[in-house]
Parts: C-alpha cells; sequence; structure tokens
C-alpha cells in the first residue's frame, strides 16, 4: 500500500518530534523585558533556558568554530515556523524572514541570499542540529555572551509575527486552511503541524502533529478513468488487505458533493488508520490518517471535522488558504548544492536533482552536466565535437544540424548547437548549450520531440530561469571525467572475467548497464545501440540454440515488422558457434540485431548486439566489429 513507506518517513520524524518542539510555552522571562523573548545555551551543557524556564536539550557543540544547537529552540522560544521538505530541506520562518537548510548541506539560503556554512546541519541522537548564528540571525534574533559562556539569543516580536496563543492553532500568517494550489486540493490547518515528506512533485504531502498523536497524508493524481464511490471502496478494500491490515469499518458516500469512500483498518503495529478516496477533476485524491494514539476505531471519531473539512478544489482568491505549492508561474525551482545549480522546471515534469535530469509527460527534456574541460579548448571547438559526435552517431538522412548562435546564462557567454535527429520514431529538436569556466564545461541539453513542439517555447524562459555558482564546482571538485559521449570512438578498456575465462576490449566512449565481469550478464549502451554478453553453466548449445530458434520462429509468425535473416554456423574466438541475425521494428524503431552463441568447459556463452538502422554508421559498426573481434579466452586457472 502507497501509504506504508511513507509511515517510515513519518515514524523517523514522530521520533524526532524534539526537533521542532511543542506548544510556544508563556512568554515570560525575567532577564527579559515584556516584549522580548530569549533563550540560553551554553556549549556542553544539557540545560538551556526558554523565556524562562530551565529545559533539557541534546547539548550543543562546536563544529569548525560554529555553535551547533537543537533546531527546535527556534520554535519554542519564538514561535518561528518550521518546515521538513523533500525529506531533507529544513526551513525556518519568522515574520518576513526564511533560512533555509540542507541536512549534510553547507549551502543555505537566508532571505533568497544564498550562504555557505562552515558546518552544515546534522541528526545527533535524534535532534537535528543546526547553526546557531546563521539561524538566530536570519530570523533577526540577536546574540549575546556573558562571562559564563552562556549564549544569550533574544528577539523582539515584529508585527507581523503569530502569536498562538490568539489564533488558538500553528496558524501562518492568520492562515486557518492549508493546500496545494497545483493539485487543487484544501483542508482545515491541523493544530499543531509539523510539515513532513513527500514527493518532490508535491503529489504526496505529510505532516504531523507536534504532541505525537496523529500522522497524515495527502496523496494527489492524474486519473482519466472516472471512479464511482463503490469503486473507491473497492480499491481501499483491497489495498488494504495486500497490506495485511484488519478492515474494521467501511463506508462509501455516492450522494456526497464529491463521491468518496472511507474505510478504518487495523496495521500489524496495532495502528488504526482512516483511508479515504475522492475522485473529482480528473484527479484521484487520497487520505491516509493514522491515529498514534488510538485503542480502539472509534477513537478516530474526534477527527472527523479535520477529515471532513478536505476539499478537491482550491480556489486563489481565498486568502485563508496557506498555499504547500511551491509551484509558481507553472514552474517549480529546483536546485543542485554539489554542483551550485538552480533553476525553474515546468510544475508536472519528472524530477532528478541529484543527475540533474527533468522531463515531460511528452518525452521533453533537459539534462545538465559539469566535468572538466580539456587543456586549450575552446567553446568553438566543443561545438564542433558535438557536431562530430552527431556525425558519427546518425547516418545521414537521420540528423540535421541547424547551426549555432550565442547565448547568455547566469551571465556567462556561451554557445548553443541546435540540432535535429530521428531513431526512427519521429524528429526531435536538440539544443545543447556549451558554457566554460574556470577549467570546467558547463553543458545542457534540451530535446522536444516534433510531437510536442509546444515545448520549444520553454527554452529561453528555462535558460534564463538557470543561476549557477560557478565557486560550488571548484570548491566541490578537482579533475572530473570526460564526457563519455565525446570520447574518441578507437579507445578501449580491456576487460577480463576470471570466473568466465574470457576477455574483450570494450570502448570507452559505451555506457556500462551492467558491467561486473565476474558475474553474468555484462551488459552496455551506445547510442542506437546495444552490447551484452551471457555465461550460463545450466545448460548445452544445442539447448540454447533450439530455444532461440523456436522463440524466433513465432516472433515472424506473429510480429509484423519481423524478420529472421541468417541462422549460419561460424567459427567464434576459435570456437564452432550459431550466429543468428534479425531485423525488427519495436516501439517504431527498425535495428538489426545479431546473436552469437558457443560453448567453452560447460559454459554457454550467448553475444547479443543490436544498432538502430539511424544509427548504422561506418563509425558504430566499426566499433562492435572490433569488440567482437577482440574477445579472447584467458587461460585455465
Amino acid at each position: 500500500m502507497k501509504r506504508n513507506a511513507f509511515l517510515k518517513v513519518g515514524s523517523a520524524l514522530l521520533a524526532c518530534s524534539v526537533i521542532f518542539g511543542a506548544a510556544v510555552p508563556a512568554w515570560a522571562d525575567s532577564a527579559a523585558t515584556a516584549d522580548q523573548l530569549m533563550f540560553k545555551v551554553k556549549t556542553g551543557s544539557t540545560s538551556a533556558f526558554m523565556n524562562g524556564n530551565s529545559e533539557t536539550i541534546v547539548k550543543p557543540y562546536s563544529d569548525h568554530g560554529t555553535i551547533m544547537v537543537p533546531l527546535g529552540l527556534f520554535k519554542r522560544t519564538f514561535g518561528s515556523e518550521v518546515r521538513l521538505e523533500n525529506a531533507n530541506v529544513v526551513k525556518v520562518m519568522y515574520g518576513s524572514h526564511t533560512v533555509s537548510m540542507t541536512i549534510g548541506s553547507r549551502t543555505a539560503w537566508v532571505d533568497g541570499r544564498k550562504i555557505t556554512l562552515n558546518a552544515a546541519p546534522a541528526m545527533v541522537a535524534g535532534t537535528l542540529m543546526v547553526p546557531l548564528r546563521v539561524v538566530a540571525e536570519g530570523i533577526g534574533a540577536r546574540i549575546a555572551p556573558e562571562s559564563s559562556g552562556t549564549l544569550v539569543v533574544s528577539l523582539t516580536p515584529t508585527d507581523d509575527a503569530i502569536d498562538d496563543e490568539d489564533v488558538g492553532i500553528d496558524a501562518d500568517l492568520g492562515k486557518t486552511k492549508i493546500g496545494n494550489s497545483f493539485y487543487g486540493w484544501t483542508m482545515n490547518y491541523p493544530s499543531g503541524l509539523i510539515l513532513g515528506g513527500g514527493e518532490q512533485d508535491e503529489s504526496i504531502i505529510s505532516f504531523n502533529d507536534s504532541e505525537d498523536k496523529y500522522y497524515f497524508e495527502v496523496h494527489a493524481s492524474n486519473q482519466d478513468v472516472k471512479l464511482g464511490a463503490d469503486e473507491l471502496l473497492a480499491m481501499l478494500v483491497e489495498d488494504s488487505k495486500d497490506a495485511g491490515e484488519i478492515v474494521v469499518d467501511r463506508e462509501s458516500f455516492p450522494q456526497a458533493k464529491v463521491p468518496y469512500a472511507r474505510i478504518i483498518a487495523k496495521d500489524g503495529d496495532g495502528t488504526f488508520w482512516e483511508s479515504r478516496m475522492y475522485y473529482n477533476n480528473d484527479r484521484l485524491y487520497e487520505i491516509y490518517f493514522a491515529d498514534l494514539k488510538a485503542t480502539n476505531y472509534k477513537d478516530l471519531k474526534k477527527y472527523a471535522g479535520l477529515l471532513n473539512s478536505f476539499n478537491t478544489s482550491y480556489n486563489p482568491s481565498d486568502k485563508s488558504v496557506k498555499d504547500l505549492s511551491t509551484v509558481k508561474n507553472g514552474m517549480r525551482s529546483e536546485y543542485n548544492d554539489d554542483y551550485g545549480i538552480s533553476l525553474n522546471v515546468p510544475a508536472g515534469w519528472s524530477v532528478d536533482n541529484s543527475n540533474m535530469y527533468y522531463e515531460s509527460k511528452g518525452g521533453s527534456y533537459l539534462s545538465l552536466n559539469v566535468s572538466s574541460s580539456p587543456k586549450g579548448s575552446t567553446l568553438e571547438q566543443w561545438s564542433d565535437e558535438l557536431k562530430t559526435w552527431l556525425k558519427e552517431s546518425f547516418v545521414p538522412d537521420s540528423y540535421q544540424i541547424v547551426g549555432t548562435s550565442p547565448i547568455e546564462v547566469s551571465g556567462e557567454k556561451g554557445l548553443v548547437n541546435e540540432v535535429r535527429y530521428n531513431y526512427g520514431d519521429g524528429w526531435v529538436t536538440e539544443y545543447e548549450v556549451m558554457l566554460l569556466h574556470n577549467g570546467y564545461r558547463y553543458y545542457g541539453e534540451y530535446a522536444v520531440p516534433d510531437t510536442q513542439k509546444q515545448d520549444l517555447s520553454k527554452f529561453k524562459d528555462l535558460m534564463k530561469s538557470i543561476d549557477i555558482d560557478f565557486k560550488v564546482v571548484s570548491d566541490n571538485f578537482g579533475n572530473m571525467e570526460e564526457d563519455a559521449f565525446l570520447i574518441s570512438r578507437g579507445k578501449t578498456t580491456t576487460k577480463v572475467s576470471k570466473a568466465f575465462q574470457y576477455q574483450i576490449n570494450i570502448p570507452q566512449y559505451w555506457t556500462a548497464n551492467q558491467d561486473k565481469f565476474e558475474k553474468s550478464p555484462v551488459e552496455y549502451q551506445f547510442v542506437g545501440g546495444r552490447f551484452r554478453i551471457t555465461a550460463d553453466k545450466s545448460t548445452s548449445l544445442d539447448a540454447a540454440v533450439n530455444q532461440l530458434k523456436s522463440y524466433y520462429a513465432d516472433a515472424a509468425k506473429f510480429q509484423k515488422n519481423f524478420k529472421l535473416e541468417k541462422t549460419e554456423n561460424i567459427t567464434f574466438a576459435g570456437e564452432p558457434a550459431v550466429s543468428i541475425t534479425l531485423h525488427q521494428v519495436k516501439d517504431g524503431i527498425p535495428y538489426s540485431a545479431q546473436q552469437i552463441l558457443l560453448q567453452k568447459n560447460d559454459i554457454v556463452y550467448t553475444i547479443s548486439t543490436s544498432l538502430n538502422d539511424a544509427n548504422a554508421t561506418d563509425s558504430q559498426k566499426a566499433a562492435l566489429d572490433q569488440t567482437l573481434k577482440s574477445f579472447a579466452w584467458t587461460p585455465s586457472k
């Protein structure tokens, strides 16, 4: 069941709830003025004074000259809002101030200004420790030392700060609801809310309360097929049973304004869950609510008001709603702190920030890459290298070089190649963006299929949104590896398998999918092609060949675009072998394939190659041919 994976995240948050603390204590401190909030801490001491009250905390410590303190001090003393996003991004907000940090990263943002920390936020004994000075000064507090070594952190409440005693819930600037404008839902603002993790695309948002009473998830996904209340109920019951839960109550509401279904189930840990599903506006909405204190399913009735407040719509003019969505003008901000690159990506695109790869559902994508620049390399040389790679990778009828033009990205002047290519399933326009800075290459690849031509207009906005802190790469990296697709096709690396007693020369420009040569299979891919070796001790050559022939015979009968071209006996690496060649069209892409089967020392080897018609250049075919010829046996142990 989808919620189970997130329950682990939620449980971790609950276990660490000391990070965020509970309700704000009464504002009173004999050492402070009536309108001032204050806490006192000392490195190595587990005692802290918060607005005059003594409490035990995880003891502060020094890291690279930075005093690290529990994050919860700021919420419990000042009433600042604390949010955990994407499982590791922590935001501390007070009035107009926002401090954003990532656990384990020395990059932080203070009111939109990027800074580098001397010490990264870290988890210690289940508590998140953060740099005292950065957070305190970032939200407008002051720090003063006492002669005893104690640090006094004080803050005068601003007019736009929140008084929980007045509002009665953990509201944000007086808001009484939360919601997501991108996915279109709202609900009442849960009391004691702590926002937890979720999917980066906001399709799942989780939260719990500061007193560890409940855990909550909201899921939203596109659903083209209309679902009625009874169908939703059947889905809930089936999912719950698949998860090994006991369904103790169930009901559907077909006459509701938005038909929905609900169940209450008890999981293997004894926790009671209320789960709901709604269908509206071509979306499926799912709610998973766990009462962590319930001993009977009827105990969940006290949360009926909160659950019933869920609404499958979002009114942007309703100022009482706190919008949890980060989507602005149809774009979502993304950041990679390893390379110091931030950008805006269209909402709805899949996001892989670690690999800096962003893709639309229609197949358009943006890929960013950083590598070392060869000494003496210029933008013009790099541009020519990319064009050469295209010519070596696609046959003449399958590519076009439109031209090269100047571009500016993040204040740096560069070049962009505009090219087109076609694997056989349709033409794609690609913009290849090149920047050189301080010995590093910054490369952007934006590709748009002709079926998605509307995405071409997004290119300029994407490039304008990219902001690069060029200092980050030189701080984090030394000499980086070359771009694999620009490596000369003549360069190879010899791979040896002791377990299967062979060696082979693999082109360095190929990308390894599986390259553990002591195991089977090994597999590489390159533009438009694949190469694979399997070694099987459980069969015979005759059995393997007959099985393959039977499979291809059936394929020739039932697959319109399949043609078995040739089966012949050959000699490969000095051994008798069977070679099978075929041609096929799969997913609109025509390609040729060959399989060579042979046996030595009771091991059956199958060497498979495939190459798209569009990519069957002399260069590519020569690389495959030389690789096959390099296969040789190694001496037995």
